[in-house]
């Protein structure tokens, strides 16, 4: 027997020890690849001024924030616009001062924190954007809470908005820190009664979800009435726990773009096209620490006591996957006041063809599942049309359809990860003929036809669908969730 045991034992370390090596030598193959990545620009070099999480205390206000925030911006505008190289100032590069997309020429930057202050607030929003993104991509949700009376802020996190550099050495504790300062500021804006949401788009969302989690268990922190989450980054990474070897070897002379697992044109006035190792990390480690949060509300009970979610998951999301969403936080979570809304692939006969199966297994899995929380499939009627319903299914049973109006737009065959935020038209990244601003093209309008390798960045990444279609579904959603909100305040 105790043979035996040891044969056992000796086969897990050495399964275990080979599973490492195996890792790590794709970790050090990876580093050696970095070499032949393009050369590292002014906006790759770290800047100084951003606030961290040690020096957000409790007594730290929005406008605390917003001053260490004005010094970063000013680090970027003194230290790196000014550095862009001959051969980089182009119309197409966010960091040639004189570019028509560079952001600081912009009547208003979006890529800072904004409030918008109604005369006579009724509610209250904190609106968390997503990893390499800035408060822009919130825009549309913010506008439309402030149009229902809500004083909103939609909240720059450490290391965005500026360079990509920022994310270099960005935690995850930073951007908590960040959230619980601008929830602490609309709760004192909007008295102890009106109703507050906290809206997380992506890694944003994990950072909403584990705010709620931590006040569940015990930690001192304003209420929020409800959680609105859009493609949330709620699944785990395993290799991402291994980054920090390849941040290491970053620091050894000509490995310095092992830091970058991208070094890609800044093309994108709102969102880094490059991207630091660390970035995944903390994304990693974020998740995982709302993954033992939710654990211990689980084990203590207080999971019943979390505030009413609804989440908008494209069943297809090559950023982080649906899964998690649907395995991780809402298999949690009972009661018809948690909605999961799947936004499904184009069901139209003539694509059947040559769809994955796997977005079709995962509604299915997840209805077999019986849920028990609120999940509406927006959908095709039925492979003949392209027209759209929202087929609701209850912990009671079979909700029904709800016509929408909507229709799958010919040439698209799926929504996904960067999509659900924005409208349709725009001006950014509508994908509607026309979408753009000041006679440039919206970038989810781009249609760039060549050989693959032609361009440093894929065509499919300059094809891929950046806006929703369906966004009038995801606004009367959020309208009636409003409209509840309130009148159960009054």
């Amino acid at each position: 027997m105790k043979r035996a045991l040891k044969r056992i034992l000796k086969w897990i370390v050495v399964g275990a020890g080979s599973v490492v090596l195996i890792v790590l030598t794709l970790i050090f193959a990876r580093a050696f690849a970095s070499r032949r990545l393009p050369p590292l620009k002014p906006w790759h070099r770290a800047l100084s001024s951003e606030v961290t999480a040690r020096e957000i205390t409790d007594t730290w206000t929005l406008q605390d924030y917003l001053r260490r925030e004005d010094e970063v911006f000013r680090e970027m505008n003194e230290k790196v616009l000014p550095r862009t190289a001959p051969e980089d100032r182009t119309k197409l590069n966010r960091y040639w001062p004189d570019s028509p997309i560079n952001p600081e020429r912009f009547p208003k930057n979006w890529n800072r924190t904004f409030e918008l202050v109604p005369d006579h607030p009724l509610g209250g929003a904190v609106l968390l954007h997503g990893l390499s993104d800035s408060p822009y991509s919130m825009r549309a949700l913010a506008e439309l809470l402030y149009a229902r009376g809500y004083w909103v802020v939609g909240l720059r996190l450490p290391g965005h908005g500026t360079a990509p550099s920022g994310l270099l050495h960005a935690t995850w504790e930073d951007w908590a820190a960040a959230t619980r300062l601008a929830v602490r500021h609309v709760r004192g804006k909007i008295g102890a009664d009106a109703p507050l949401v906290l809206v997380g788009y992506s890694a944003g969302a994990a950072l909403a979800v584990e705010y709620a989690a931590a006040r569940l268990q015990g930690e001192d922190l304003p209420r929020i009435d409800r959680m609105v989450l859009l493609s949330p980054a709620i699944g785990v990474s395993p290799a991402a726990a291994f980054a920090w070897v390849q941040e290491s070897l970053a620091r050894l002379g000509g490995f310095e773009k092992a830091a970058w697992t991208d070094l890609l044109p800044e093309y994108d006035p709102y969102k880094f096209n490059s991207f630091p190792v660390n970035a995944s990390r903390q994304v990693n480690s974020a998740t995982r620490a709302l993954q033992r949060a939710l654990d211990r509300a689980v084990s203590s009970g207080a999971i019943s006591r979390m505030p009413p979610v609804i989440a908008w998951q494209s069943v297809v999301d090559s950023t982080v996957g649906a899964i998690g969403t649907v395995d991780v936080l809402f298999a949690r979570l009972n009661g018809p006041q948690h909605v999961l809304v799947l936004f499904d692939v184009n069901r139209e006969a003539y694509l059947r063809s040559i769809e994955r199966p796997a977005a079709r297994e995962l509604i299915e899995r997840t209805l077999k599942s019986r849920p028990a929380y609120t999940l509406d499939v927006v959908s095709n009627v039925d492979a003949s049309t392209a027209e759209v319903v929202v087929h609701r299914v209850t912990p009671g049973g079979d909700g029904g359809d709800r016509r929408t109006g909507l229709t799958w737009p010919r040439s698209l065959a799926s929504l996904g990860h960067v999509a659900l935020p924005f409208r349709p038209d725009d001006p950014v990244y509508g994908f509607v003929a026309g979408s753009g601003r000041d006679n440039i093209p919206s970038i989810g309008s781009w249609l760039l036809r060549g050989e693959s390798g032609a361009t440093m960045i894929s065509l499919g990444a300059l094809t891929r669908l950046r806006s929703n279609p369906f966004w009038p579904v995801i606004e009367q959603q959020l309208n009636a969730l409003v409209d509840a909100d309130l009148a159960a305040k009054r």
